[in-house]
């Protein structure tokens, strides 16, 4: 079943081996690593059609890894996901070759349906829908944040500097999860 090979690369063992073996039972031929070098040897080598990406690999961005994943395999479909969903990564994913970007948790459904989703696209572009209501404060700040981190290639100190502000308190800003919306009816 090699058209099915699939790579998760993710430093968190316990994820990474819970959704490989929930897409196993869903027909894929599943290999894991745990950081970039591992991911390019293990790609090198099994030339897998399929691979799902965690932003964050320890010190290691995903985003760095996405162009030469593809360039070993311009075939490969890689979905992003990551517990810092934010508007900017998701968009330097798309930019930089993902096929799909997904935020944690999420369901092994949710992963084959992204990665399967455009086997059968009919060449149109998907377009984003914006949000209706204006982003609160704290959430534009996230977005912000997010994509000038991202500008700096996810180096802390420059995305501080660029800010304005001390690296520990950018560091405790990246640390919390992204801000969530709460509906207008409550306070």
């Amino acid at each position: 079943m090699s058209d099915q090979q699939l790579l998760i690369i993710d430093d968190d063992a316990t994820f990474a081996r819970v959704l490989a073996r929930a897409l196993s039972s869903r027909g894929f031929d599943v290999i894991t690593a745990s950081n970039a070098d591992e991911a390019r040897a293990l790609t090198r080598r099994h030339q897998p059609r399929y691979c799902v990406l965690d932003l964050k690999l320890g010190e290691e961005n995903g985003l760095r890894l996405i162009p030469e994943l593809q360039a070993l395999v311009p075939e490969i479909r890689v979905l992003l996901l990551t517990g810092y969903a934010s508007i900017a990564t998701a968009v330097e994913a798309i930019k930089r070759g993902a096929h799909d970007y997904l935020a944690k948790p999420v369901d092994a459904d949710a992963v084959v349906r992204a990665l399967l989703d455009g086997d059968t696209n009919t060449g149109e572009d998907d377009v984003i829908d914006a949000p209706e209501a204006p982003l609160a404060l704290r959430r534009l700040e996230w977005e912000h944040i997010q994509r000038v981190l991202t500008e700096c290639d996810g180096n802390i100190s420059e995305t501080a500097r660029r800010l304005g502000m001390h690296r520990r308190t950018l560091q405790r800003k990246l640390s919390k999860h992204p801000v969530r919306e709460r509906p207008e009816h409550e306070e």
